[in-house]
């Protein structure tokens, strides 16, 4: 598609997910937060966070991958964003990307994302990780890379803090922000169909020469969020609890009702929030966006804990000689 709009001037509130600003008002919410952060920063530093990503990667420029270069150029063009933010390339047989640093953010991405994908789903993937330094994620985001990276046990920084509601809570900002970003890639790219099959190949390759079926994959994606039983539920929640993304089914699937809704295409006419008339980022709609996240969440772990429960009771049963589980 070569003719694409520019988005003059769009705020990242244009396209960020309401579960993303809900995840993250919840986790700036939790006691010893801000301690947790600044602990972090200063013990990494912004020189070790360039350190840890970019020692074994090749900076991007016009001398070199130039035509990812041009690529990404066209990137940041058409989302408008004034700043060029380094891009690397490292070699690794992981297939991912990251959008890292704390005041000059950049983005590394791997030589097997881009053996992965061609030309168009890497514009997908340039930008959504662009959409994360705009929505001003990075910061956290390289928190949480961290804390994978190295374990909590391995930063004497954090010796005695209690931090598991911190992983849990940033864990679920870190996927929910996964879905403002695929916003952002999709009006990089401005074709869902893009879209779609690079989260078919995030998912499952590319094929390695055998035929790989988007409509099938989209069907799949369908049945995965229709499976509301209670025991489906609970695996769910269980599945995901520790993953630093949601499941590319799932990204499918919220992408395409973001499409659905018209959302998408409002944007495309000129209907969307310009930069400096976005406003106080803790408005009324992050309340909103923040109860209902709340909700969701209790009655999430609310199932798990009576199903938890009822297993309990009925393996007790079983193991004093009376109903077994069913």
């Amino acid at each position: 598609m070569a003719d694409r709009v520019i988005l003059t001037q769009i705020s990242s509130r244009a396209w960020e997910h309401p579960a993303d600003r809900a995840a993250l008002n919840t986790l700036r919410a939790l006691p010893g937060f801000d301690e947790v952060v600044r602990k972090i920063a200063g013990f990494i530093g912004e020189r070790g966070v360039r350190h840890l990503f970019t020692a074994n990667a090749v900076r991007v420029g016009p001398h070199q991958r130039p035509q990812l270069d041009a690529l990404y150029s066209e990137v940041v063009a058409t989302l408008d964003w004034p700043v060029r933010p380094q891009l690397y390339v490292t070699q690794t047989p992981l297939v991912n990307a990251w959008a890292v640093g704390f005041d000059e953010p950049f983005i590394v991405i791997s030589s097997e994302m881009l053996r992965l994908l061609d030309r168009e789903e890497q514009r997908f993937i340039l930008a959504h990780e662009l959409g994360h330094i705009m929505s001003g994620h990075t910061t956290y985001r390289t928190i949480a890379i961290i804390i994978l990276f190295f374990g909590v046990r391995n930063l004497p920084v954090l010796a005695g803090m209690a931090l598991l509601p911190f992983q849990l809570a940033l864990l679920e900002w870190y996927r929910k922000s996964e879905l403002s970003s695929d916003r952002a890639g999709l009006l990089g790219t401005q074709d869902p169909t893009t879209a779609m099959r690079t989260f078919l190949k995030l998912a499952g390759g590319d094929g390695l020469g055998d035929e790989i079926n988007l409509d099938e994959f989209m069907a799949q994606a369908a049945e995965y969020e229709l499976d509301e039983s209670t025991w489906d539920s609970v695996l769910k929640l269980l599945n995901t609890a520790f993953r630093d993304h949601p499941f590319n089914t799932l990204r499918a699937a919220e992408l395409q009702r973001w499409v659905q809704r018209g959302e998408y295409s409002e944007i495309l006419v000129g209907n969307y929030v310009r930069r400096g008339s976005d406003g106080d980022p803790l408005t009324e709609d992050y309340a909103h966006a923040a109860g209902y996240y709340g909700d969701q969440a209790r009655q999430a772990w609310t199932t798990l804990e009576s199903t938890l429960t009822r297993a309990r009771d009925a393996f007790s049963d079983a193991l004093r000689g009376g109903k077994k589980p069913e």
